[in-house]
Order: structure tokens, then sequence, then C-alpha cells
């Protein structure tokens, strides 16, 4: 699965939610009730060069959307990218796919954003807003320091992840991906 970025939100986000309506509709449950699908659908009406919307996706089918942005916080002395607002296909949600699945798509997300931190938006540190406290036991072992690690700092507080790269693994802007 790669994140990518949408091209044109608002076509694009109408293509996916087709796709996730078709999915919902297919085991009887009405799209329009799920939570966070408005919200969305106001980040792609009202896109601009700073919303930096996301799809998660394998090509076939879109996993998950979300917006990414890379900012200055106080709390950091190098930017930070923000991923926030994630939502994922009916197939999870419903139980179409199951919870393995739905752990290997959050952290294919997550590892996305990682990757993103590295290359396309050069980062030192992430803040990643979980759907739920629950999705966090996917994510427990990398609290682990281990010398291998890419994670200087790895914590996670109910439904949101903070952690920054070591200094030596973050390239520069515009660098080629090897």
């Amino acid at each position: 699965m790669r994140l990518l970025p949408l091209k044109d939100p608002e076509r694009s986000w109408r293509h996916i939610k087709a796709q996730w309506k078709k999915d919902a509709e297919g085991v009887g449950e009405d799209f329009a009730a799920f939570g966070g699908i408005s919200a969305f659908e106001a980040l792609t009406a009202k896109e601009g060069d700073g919303q930096g919307l996301y799809h998660l996706t394998d090509g076939d089918r879109v996993h998950a959307v979300c917006q990414i942005r890379r900012l200055l916080m106080s709390r950091y002395s190098a930017p930070a990218l923000s991923a926030r607002f994630v939502n994922v296909s009916p197939i999870y949600d419903l139980g179409i796919a199951g919870a393995v699945d739905y752990a290997q798509m959050l952290v294919a997300l997550f590892s996305g954003v990682v990757w993103l931190s590295r290359d396309a938006l050069s980062a030192n540190h992430i803040r990643f807003l979980l759907k739920s406290p629950g999705d966090s036991q996917f994510f427990a072992a990398l609290k682990v320091v281990t010398p291998s690690s890419p994670f200087s700092k790895f914590t996670i507080e109910g439904a949101l992840i903070e952690c920054s790269l070591k200094e030596a693994t973050v390239s520069s802007p515009g660098a080629a991906a090897s």
C-alpha cells in the first residue's frame, strides 16, 4: 500500500465515496451514517496548498484517507508532520476485513507518514492522531527503544502518537528516494 496525495481532491473524494458507499450498501449499511465523512468532505471542498489530503491505496482500492500537514510548532525546534482526520474504508468498520487487516492498514498508513517525513515533507517530528485510543495497541511495540529504531522518542497518549526521528535518518527536502 502507498500513501499518496489526492491530486484533484474533490473528484478523487467522489470516487472514494462511491467505492466506500458500494462497500457499505453491500452489507446493508447506510453509508451516510458513517462518522467523519462529512468532515473530510468539507476538507476536500476547500482544498488549498496547505490542506495536504492523502489516501492510502493498493492501486485497486482506497483503504484510508487523512490530512497531513507540515508545520512549525512551538514545542519542536524543527518542522513536524501532523496526520489527522483519519477515515477508513467501511470494509474495516463493518468487519468485512478482519482485525489483522485493520491493524496492517493502520501500520501501513503510519509507515507512509514516516516515509513522507523522510522524503517529500521532510520533518523531524510526527504527530499522528489515530481513530481511537484502542488503535494504539497496534503501535505499542514501537515504544521500546532499540538501536535499530528510526525513532529517538516514541510516545502514545490516548489516540495521539508523538515521535521524533533520529537526526541522522531525516533526509533533506527534495532528496531523491533510493
